[in-house]
């Protein structure tokens, strides 16, 4: 990942070379299919993603100049930024599956259920959430495990669940940017050539501030708006007893993936061993044979506790219904080389650049690139490299700490996905906790909105801009 460097501006060829209004021509193609498509019509994204990607390829051929082979390596390029993603993609669905099967997430909830109540839940989970994911380094694991649990404890609490959804969003994404364990942390850190724990201190200020907001805002959910909850304990708890073999064993999988994390293995083969140990869990702990355990890897769960709320809650697809998801995301991949490698990114970029005038608005600028970038490419690696790469030499220039450009793309970039329903990210965290699209709980992912604004915040403040010479001055004397 940290190898990829996009197309810049003086790389582009004078004969291919978009204009300023040239390059936005696409980018408005794209922001009105997806927002007629999707927003207006309602359709799935899939066909809105398809209309974007023929224009932008239509205009490119036959507006730019290039050839029907240079496209088709510009959408790969695309893809091979975004593999890992769709390779995580495709064993969490098989995962979610096995740790069901296991009885792993009915434990996690007939526990949770016992422990927690209504008006500290929210707040509660963000922070777990949190913490989970600056133990593992992934904001993906955390939601598509602890997160799927969360989302049935709150539904027996009584906690409507966009809430609960915003909540284990926002705390994923608060503790990924602070983990060293974090690949995108660690991309911005090497993109912008920043030491990774340099990094690290300068996002923990705007974090702190970003989710300490987040958090109060959750408790205060909790205390007014949710009011008489708490009946429906029972009526899940109950069938979940009754349905599994609910003993230690059932947290292995847990104990295995979390462990594997913290130890330090990366999120895929760590989440394989997962899919493993949760296989078998399943066949040791429910008695299931080796075979059906395997197919529930594949096909899914569909309980049958005696519950209709219990069974909907513990339905799963397995890898067969990653299919919906995973089609958007190669989709939204694709449209992102295409956007890149035709250098429309790049002319966006440059012409920003040029706008720049000050410390304070070179920060901002960074971060609406990264802002801008996550919408229209809908991959945030791209919304961290390509704003990166593109504004670093401004950094020299006005002679700010590589801190200040590393903090910027990664506060706008990493947290801002779910923002944008097309955006591979929001595709996934809408997929695994149960929603047909991540605009149904955006109204509570506090976090998303708050990182980029203290951001904004701070360069308007001057937070965060002093020249390197002060820094270094500063750093000096310490």
């Amino acid at each position: 990942m940290n190898d990829f460097a996009p197309l810049a501006y003086e790389d582009i060829a004078p004969s291919q070379r978009p204009s300023l209004a040239e390059a936005l021509v696409p980018v408005a193609a794209v922001v009105l299919a997806l927002g007629i498509g999707s927003g207006y019509l309602g359709l799935a994204p899939h066909g809105p993603l398809l209309w974007a990607i023929v224009f932008t390829g239509l205009f490119a051929r036959y507006r730019l100049g290039y050839d029907w082979e240079a496209l088709y390596d510009a959408a790969a390029s695309g893809l091979r930024m975004g593999l890992q993603a769709i390779l995580i993609l495709f064993v969490i669905y098989g995962l979610i599956a096995t740790w069901t099967s296991a009885g792993t997430i009915p434990g996690l909830m007939y526990y949770g259920l016992g422990l927690l109540t209504p008006t500290i839940f929210l707040p509660v989970t963000a922070v777990l959430a949190a913490v989970v994911a600056f133990a593992v380094g992934s904001s993906w694991t955390t939601v598509g495990t602890l997160g799927v649990a969360f989302i049935g404890i709150g539904e027996g609490l009584g906690v409507a669940a966009p809430m609960t959804a915003g909540a284990v969003v926002s705390g994923a994404y608060a503790g990924d940017k602070q983990s060293p364990l974090s690949d995108t942390t660690n991309l911005a850190a090497a993109i912008t050539d920043t030491d990774l724990y340099d990094h690290i201190r300068a996002m923990r200020f705007g974090t702190a501030v970003a989710f300490g907001l987040s958090v109060l805002a959750y408790a205060g959910l909790g205390a007014v708006v949710i009011d008489g909850a708490g009946a429906n304990a029972a009526a899940i708890s109950d069938p979940l007893a009754a349905t599994y073999a609910l003993g230690p064993l059932v947290f292995l999988p847990l104990v295995v993936t979390f462990g594997l994390a913290i130890y330090g293995v990366p999120a895929l083969p760590a989440l394989l061993a997962g899919v493993f140990s949760g296989v078998f869990t399943t066949i040791l702990a429910q008695g299931a044979s080796f075979t059906q355990a395997w197919d529930m890897f594949l096909n899914g769960t569909a309980p049958k506790t005696g519950s209709e709320v219990v069974n909907g809650l513990l339905t799963t697809g397995g890898i067969t219904g990653s299919a919906w998801t995973i089609a958007v995301v190669v989709a939204a991949l694709s449209l992102g080389g295409l956007l890149e490698r035709t250098g429309i990114l790049a002319v966006l970029a440059h012409r920003l650049a040029a706008a720049i005038d000050s410390p304070g608005s070179l920060v901002a600028g960074t971060g609406v690139a990264a802002l801008a970038t996550n919408a229209v490419t809908a991959q945030q690696y791209m919304s961290i490299v390509v704003p990166g790469l593109s504004l670093r030499g401004l950094y020299d220039e006005y002679d700010l700490d590589t801190t200040a450009l590393s903090r910027a793309v990664e506060a706008a970039g990493t947290p801002s996905g779910p923002l944008f329903p097309w955006h591979a990210g929001a595709v996934y965290m809408a997929g695994v906790l149960g929603f047909a699209t991540s605009w149904a709980f955006v109204p509570y992912y506090f976090f998303g909105f708050l990182s980029p604004a203290v951001l904004f915040v701070m360069a308007y403040t001057g937070r965060g801009t002093d020249q390197r010479t002060r820094t270094n001055a500063v750093a000096a004397n310490d």
